[in-house]
């Protein structure tokens, strides 16, 4: 512009109303705006050699470097969303048996960790949050993330709650939860559904809806402030069953070959329950006095692994439903 305006005398502006049809600083700022970006209107135009000389050294240039910058970055853009929508696509296509977690605030954040913990990798699990807040914690833990609002079927679809094989539902509120909860269901009539709700009034509410199973975290919380008051020892034992990673744990695992036959009280776990046939027994149940092949164990544990304690797969042990 600068350039244009100082040699102005070297160009002719056809639409001066003044008659002199020189330009001025606001027509040198215009021209060289329509000349680099290849509009060119052709009411001004340069008629001395040296304003032609500077189009054909400088502006047609810079009105080619402009060019192909600007192509080139719409070509960049256009291959980027490209490769974004493809591989979106494929992880649809792909992804199943997932665990798809609705809400990254504390309970979310705690049940994924847990989850890792116990073997399931991130790229099984799939975040759905309405928060930015939300949304960039998940994604810088690595984890998939899908924005929106989990009570819109279109927002589960995203996320592949139809192939997913299990969900696990902590929204702040417990009417935003029954209406996720009834989503999920309608998409997949097969997925583990474990929700949280804040009371307990609305725990029926909730299985109704569709939920397997249904924890109320403020009476949670308010129980174990009673047993904290009443026994300080026996309110530190269960936080410590609830803390993941430290001290003692709950966990499931499956019956060993060995065991078949035993009691649970004999077992080197501390077994406080058996699960057969899908049911749940306590480990002194007259029905579960014997172990049989099949059955899993829900036993209290060290959370570091201990030769005594054997996990498997661990050590090499055959599971009692592995065939002969």
């Amino acid at each position: 512009m600068v350039i244009v305006y100082l040699d102005r005398d070297g160009y002719y502006d056809a639409n001066d109303t003044a008659g002199n049809h020189r330009i001025g600083l606001l027509d040198a700022l215009y021209y060289s705006t329509v000349t680099l970006s290849t509009t060119g209107y052709g009411d001004i135009t340069p008629l001395s050699g040296s304003a032609r000389l500077i189009n054909v050294l400088l502006i047609t240039p810079l009105r080619i470097a402009f060019l192909a910058l600007l192509i080139g970055t719409t070509l960049e853009v256009l291959a980027t969303q490209g490769r974004y929508n493809f591989r979106v696509a494929r992880w649809r296509r792909t992804m199943e048996h997932h665990t798809v977690v609705i809400g990254y605030g504390t309970k979310g954040r705690s049940a994924i960790a847990l989850l890792a913990k116990n073997g399931v990798t991130k790229d099984h699990i799939v975040v759905v949050d309405p928060s930015p807040a939300g949304q960039n914690e998940a994604n810088a833990d690595g984890l998939t993330v899908v924005a929106g609002d989990a009570t819109r079927r279109e927002v589960l679809r995203r996320a592949g709650v139809a192939r997913a094989k299990q969900v696990i539902i902590t929204t702040d509120r417990d009417d935003s939860t029954v209406l996720a909860t009834l989503n999920v269901r309608a998409l997949n009539s097969n997925a583990y559904i474990v929700a949280s709700v804040r009371e307990e009034n609305n725990v029926q509410l909730v299985r109704q809806s569709g939920a397997d199973s249904v924890i109320t975290s403020s009476s949670s919380v308010g129980r174990l402030i009673g047993l904290s008051s009443l026994s300080p020892a026996l309110g530190e034992v269960m936080e410590d069953l609830l803390s993941a990673g430290e001290g003692l744990e709950v966990a499931e695992r499956d019956l060993l070959v060995t065991e078949v036959g035993k009691e649970p009280q004999r077992l080197p776990d501390q077994v406080i329950a058996v699960l057969r046939d899908g049911e749940v027994f306590r480990y002194y149940d007259p029905a579960v006095t014997q172990l049989s092949r099949g059955d899993r164990l829900v036993v209290v544990r060290p959370s570091e692994e201990l030769p005594w304690a054997p996990r498997p797969g661990t050590h090499g042990e055959r599971t009692s439903d592995e065939e002969d």
